[in-house]
Parts: C-alpha cells; sequence; structure tokens
C-alpha cells in the first residue's frame, strides 16, 4: 500500500476481498493477525502482537493520545454470496463487516503516517473476538491500558440499510447488554398415554416460555427497550415417550445495567415458582456476555464534527441499538464513542448482519478512512508552532 488513499480505492477493494476470502473464527485469527501487523510496519509504525496487534503513531510532542479499535474475527456461517471473493473456509464468513473495518483503518493508518499532520499518538487497535465479547476484555487482561496510555476511544462499525457514509451516534447508551440463560427442568417422565403418572418437563418448560414473555409487558416501564427471547428447546422425550427433563436456553438484552440485574431476578422467580407449582427442580444459570455500550458526550461531539467536517450526512442522537458490542469494555475504561456508518440501502449492503447473503460495500472503505484521519486531527490538532 504506497499510493495515496485517494488513488486507491480498487486496491483497498482488493484488501477488503482479500481478508474477506480467507476468515478466522474468534482467537484463531492467525492469518489475520500476521498479514496486519505486516502491513503497519510496512506504514512505520511501531507494532505490538499479543492477543490482537497494536499498531503506536507518533506525531510532533503532544502528550495526548487517542486509541481506534477495528475487530477483525469472523463468523461460523456459511457464506452464500455469488460474488468472486466468497469465503475459502467452509463454514466461516465475515458476515458482519470486520473485512472492511480492518482495512478503513488500515488505510487511515497509511496516510496518518504519511501526512502525519496531527500532534500526539495514535493507538490502531486491532481486536479479536469481538462476536463473543471475549476479545476486549482479553486485551485489557493482557495489559493493553496499561502498556498503551489513552485518553480516548473510538470504533467504527458498518450499518447495512442506511445511506452509504451516513455516520450515526449518540451519547449515552448507544448498544444494549447481552446475557445468555439455561433453565434445566426435572420432572418424571413416562408413557404418553399416561401423563397423570410423571411429571411432563415439556409442559412446565412450555409454561415457563410464556410466562418469561411478561417480563418485559410487565416488569419493566414501558419503553425500556429490554428483550428476552428463548431460542432452544430440548428435551429427552421421544414418539411416546414424556420428556423427564426439558433445557430452555436464550437470549436477554438490556438498555440499563439495572433491568439487566431485574430481568435475572424476574426469570428466577418465575421459574421457581412455576417449578414448586409442578413439583419439579430446576436451575437456572444466567451469564452476561456484553455489557452495555456507553458514550462519552466530548467524543460523540468530535465524531459529529469531524463528519461535517467531510460533508457526511450526521446523526447525533440516534436510538440505541439492540444488538450488543464488545466495544463496551473499552468505553467503560475510557471515554469513548461507537459511531455507525451507513453501509448502503439496496443489495448485498442491505442485508442485515450476521446474514449468508452480507457483503461489506467497498466504497465505504475510503469514506471510513477519511473519518479516521479527520478524528484525529479534531483530538489532536496540531499547534501553530508546527
Amino acid at each position: 500500500m504506497t499510493q495515496t488513499i485517494d488513488a486507491q480505492k480498487d486496491r483497498l477493494a482488493g484488501l477488503r476481498q482479500a481478508f474477506h476470502r480467507d476468515p478466522e473464527l474468534g482467537f484463531q485469527e492467525q492469518r489475520t493477525k500476521a498479514k496486519l501487523a505486516s502491513l503497519l510496519r510496512e506504514f512505520g509504525l511501531q507494532v505490538h502482537e499479543g492477543v490482537g496487534v497494536v499498531g503506536v503513531l507518533k506525531s510532533g510532542s503532544g502528550n495526548r493520545a487517542v486509541g481506534l479499535r477495528a475487530d477483525m474475527d469472523a463468523l461460523p456461517i456459511t457464506e452464500q454470496s455469488r460474488h468472486n471473493y466468497v469465503s475459502q473456509n467452509p463454514g466461516v464468513m465475515h458476515a458482519c463487516g470486520h473485512d472492511g473495518h480492518m482495512v478503513m483503518l488500515l488505510a487511515a493508518a497509511e496516510k496518518m503516517a504519511k501526512v502525519r499532520d496531527f500532534d500526539g499518538t495514535v493507538v490502531f487497535i486491532f481486536q479479536p473476538n469481538e462476536e463473543h465479547g471475549l476479545g476486549a476484555q482479553a486485551m485489557i487482561e493482557a495489559g493493553l491500558l496499561d502498556d498503551f496510555s489513552m485518553d480516548e476511544v473510538y470504533a467504527i462499525h458498518n450499518l447495512p440499510g442506511a445511506p452509504l457514509g451516513q455516520v450515526s451516534t449518540r451519547p449515552g447508551l448507544i448498544c444494549s447488554s447481552e446475557s445468555l440463560f439455561e433453565i434445566n427442568i426435572s420432572g418424571q417422565g413416562g408413557h404418553a398415554s399416561m401423563p397423570q403418572v410423571g411429571v411432563d418437563a415439556i409442559t412446565v418448560g412450555a409454561e415457563v416460555v410464556m410466562a418469561l414473555q411478561t417480563i418485559v409487558s410487565r416488569k419493566l416501564a414501558p419503553g425500556a427497550g429490554a428483550v428476552v427471547s428463548v431460542t432452544e428447546f430440548l428435551t429427552d422425550g421421544q414418539r411416546n415417550v414424556l420428556p423427564g427433563r426439558a433445557t430452555l436456553k436464550g437470549d436477554v438484552r438490556a438498555r440499563a445495567p439495572q433491568d439487566r440485574t431485574d430481568l435475572e431476578r424476574f426469570m428466577r422467580q418465575i421459574t421457581t415458582g412455576i417449578a414448586a407449582a409442578h413439583g419439579v427442580t430446576v436451575e437456572m444459570s444466567f451469564k452476561t456476555e456484553f455489557i452495555e455500550t456507553l458514550n462519552a458526550k466530548q467524543p460523540v461531539e468530535a465524531v459529529m464534527r469531524s463528519a461535517q467536517a467531510l460533508g457526511l450526512e450526521t446523526i447525533g442522537d440516534r436510538e440505541p441499538m439492540s444488538f450488543s458490542e464488545d466495544f463496551a469494555h473499552f468505553s467503560a475504561a475510557l471515554p469513548g464513542c461507537f459511531m455507525l456508518l451507513g453501509n448502503g440501502e439496496t443489495g448485498p449492503h442491505a442485508q442485515p448482519l450476521h446474514a449468508d447473503t452480507y457483503d461489506f460495500n467497498d466504497a465505504l472503505l475510503p469514506i471510513g478512512s477519511d473519518l479516521w484521519v479527520e478524528l484525529v486531527r479534531d483530538r489532536l490538532p496540531k499547534r501553530l508552532e508546527d
């Protein structure tokens, strides 16, 4: 990557498509990491390889530093697209645009390394395993925030269906938390013709499923934005055998830590109560994978200024997203801003994230990289004497 950003649109697209052909799952991104590290070194950055890849670029004598994060893992999805750069790793696909996120940040790193029209330090963070909510915390535990002092941290995520290049974000909550639950019911199985002899776990489980749906509608304030979804219902029943055991698994989203705590409490009350009524035993686990993602006011304002300086459409008070984001661990530790960048309104660029026909819009690559560069100029402005 030796040309200017404006002259390299096709090359950026080629790089993105190369990442798309070779996706890797979370904490398995070895080839991806090696390619990122090689390119960052080619640009002249200090490169640190560990849990993820970190590139450091300094300019001037300023002591402020900003962190820019891109995620790099793919999903366990079999791609159904028909373009000429489909995944060559069976059952693994970049179905969330992390291939594009990496290239936008790489392109910005190259341009900043050439021009260096900022005063301070930029820390380029390439994070593994965002999809399971484990990568950010792993990098923090490995010393990222201790080894690389940063005043603020930022992340871009593409948004299918939104106009190409539209920048949207908001102060405060921007993404929901995600918690996974499992409920194990132990009753007494038996013959399908004599249900009165045992305690049918599938009937108890069905009652639990329906009762859980009352939490959001009757236990939380209207507009709380919480979601309780049972996604699996497993039993040991057969054609003429009533099940004695049932397992319910599912997903909970919340927009406030207190709501998340209340959701778990209400779920335990419901399952325990129904189990007692039917004389069965129940065990429940509730594990939060992603905490709520919170944006700080000044970083949000900086993103809006930077986008507007580039002539991009902006929305500074968008509705919070119901999906979850591992960036939450970074923005919980530092003032930060998670922003959304429109991926386009038609075709595969408008397909939902995680769809097996989704595709990142290559026309977004120079837009995103320019936004990163402008944001750094805003947060680390050159002094007049420089």
